[in-house]
């Protein structure tokens, strides 16, 4: 286990909840409330919070069906220049741009970012320490 301290989540019932930014360079950053959820392979974005920073949600790496709570949803990939949370910055990060229609939280943190960054959650303490990422790449 790396020595990095542990980042406390909050609580949204019986979720954790996280902050988050996004960015594109050129000091366009936006902040995000991102709930964990270890059910969610893809990190989700809203698609208005991409295209206010910059990105072409029209224009996107690929196009995913996604399973919500609302159905099947397809959802456009975008890469992000950067992705921080939880203590750790995922350079060229892709992320699904979906909204989720929620007034409590902005987005979703999947198991792409909990995995490459082997986060270990302790529901107890409401804390998340994440470890040195599987991929290099993602710190550039």
């Amino acid at each position: 286990m790396s020595r990095e301290r542990p980042q406390r989540a909050g609580w949204i019932g019986n979720n954790l909840l996280v902050i988050a930014s996004v960015g594109k360079g050129q000091g366009k950053i936006a902040r995000l409330r991102m709930l964990v959820d270890t059910g969610a392979s893809f990190t989700m974005i809203p698609p208005e919070t991409l295209v206010k920073l910059g990105y072409l949600i029209h224009k996107p790496l690929r196009k995913e069906r996604l399973i919500s709570a609302n159905g099947i949803v397809v959802a456009p990939i975008i890469k992000v220049a950067g992705f921080n949370c939880l203590g750790q910055v995922a350079k060229n990060f892709e992320v699904a741009a979906h909204s989720i229609g929620s007034s409590r939280f902005d987005g979703i943190l999947g198991m792409d970012f909990l995995t490459e960054f082997r986060a270990l959650i302790s529901v107890e303490t409401a804390e998340i320490h994440c470890r040195q990422p599987k991929h290099k790449q993602v710190r550039q």
